[in-house]
């Protein structure tokens, strides 16, 4: 398994991230899995014993549950792994058990630590953007956990490059820990984070770590054109699936996949996680997996490397659209 550093930071993580999503299958997370403590422990292993160091998880995957699954599996391989986790979203019933303000991250940092069975992680990452609370004081609040030492590094998730570019200046300015990483929905089917997140995070230093890298399991060479969908996955059913794309583009990238895949003796997925692991900024790419036989699958990602011809097809075929004032600006560069 191959080791790229953490952002800027002098830590190095594994280039594939197991995260753990299917863990548990408390409330609405029993479409994403709902898999048990043994089963858990089976899946874990087999990351481990394939080299895998980083582990992404969140508070509100199944209630909680999957943070305490996470530490159960890890056990006494805690202090050789890095350990994600996030806090934002609704964790009980009453007013404030949500956000970002310093009350919901102080108290939603010290419940994730009890459920991971640990006293710090390692990168703790706002799961979304909460336009009611003052980026300054989550960010002050942020800064004072690691200070005490039960956070070591900080990242965000599903920002807009705006809100992500005014939490850097804000860190800058007032001498506070600044993010290292950005989580965010990038597949070859959702290429919009090229426009302007990848460009902020390349100039800032900042850690790419795709979540959904087969955009829910649509570009895992299960959903073929003209073919019934597969029973009992996310995208099957209606009131789970909230991944927004062009399926018919879609199909024509998979086509493309399964032709890249086996060229190199391997599959659909395989070529589609490969993909992300050739483009700038991407540190660690998040995998997760419902069966011993998706993980093993996944974990093969490594070893093949898809060639700088395979990636430009796929980036053709692919290509975002060119909305304002991207093309504006493509146009200025050229004229230069």
């Amino acid at each position: 398994m191959n080791m790229r550093f953490l952002g800027n930071t002098g830590i190095k993580v594994s280039e594939l991230c197991f995260g753990t999503m299917t863990f548990g299958g408390r409330g609405t997370w029993k479409t994403v899995g709902e898999l048990e403590q043994k089963e858990a422990d089976t899946l874990v292993g087999m990351a481990l014993d394939a080299g895998i160091n980083f582990f992404d998880t969140a508070d509100i995957y199944s209630e909680g549950q999957s943070e305490e699954m996470l530490g159960k599996a890890l056990g006494s391989k805690r202090k050789d792994v890095i350990v994600a986790t996030k806090v934002r979203g609704r964790t009980g019933p009453t007013p404030n058990e949500i956000g970002l303000s310093r009350h919901h991250i102080l108290e939603g940092c010290h419940a994730s630590l009890k459920r991971l069975g640990t006293d710090y992680i390692d990168l703790y990452q706002l799961h979304s953007f909460d336009d009611r609370t003052p980026l300054d004081e989550t960010l002050r609040t942020l800064d004072d956990l690691v200070r005490d030492g039960k956070v070591r590094y900080i990242g965000c998730s599903n920002f807009a490059g705006w809100q992500l570019m005014k939490a850097l200046a804000i860190s800058e300015l007032y001498g506070l820990e600044r993010f290292v990483t950005l989580q965010a929905y990038y597949c070859l089917v959702a290429r919009e984070l090229e426009n302007e997140l990848v460009p902020l995070c390349l100039d800032q230093g900042l850690g790419i770590l795709p979540w959904s890298p087969l955009a829910g399991g649509f570009l895992s060479g299960k959903f073929r054109r003209g073919q019934p969908r597969p029973e009992g996955t996310r995208l099957s059913d209606p009131n789970a699936r909230f991944l927004q794309f062009d399926e018919e583009k879609g199909f024509d990238i998979v086509d493309e996949l399964e032709r890249i895949g086996e060229a190199h003796n391997g599959t659909v997925a395989q070529a589609a996680l490969n993909y992300l692991l050739r483009k700038p900024g991407v540190c660690s790419v998040i995998i997760g997996a419902r069966t011993p036989e998706q993980l093993a699958d996944n974990l093969k990602t490594v070893n093949w490397v898809m060639t700088q011809e395979e990636v430009a097809r796929l980036d053709e075929l692919s290509k975002p659209p060119r909305l304002y004032p991207y093309w504006m600006l493509e146009m200025a560069r050229q004229n230069r």
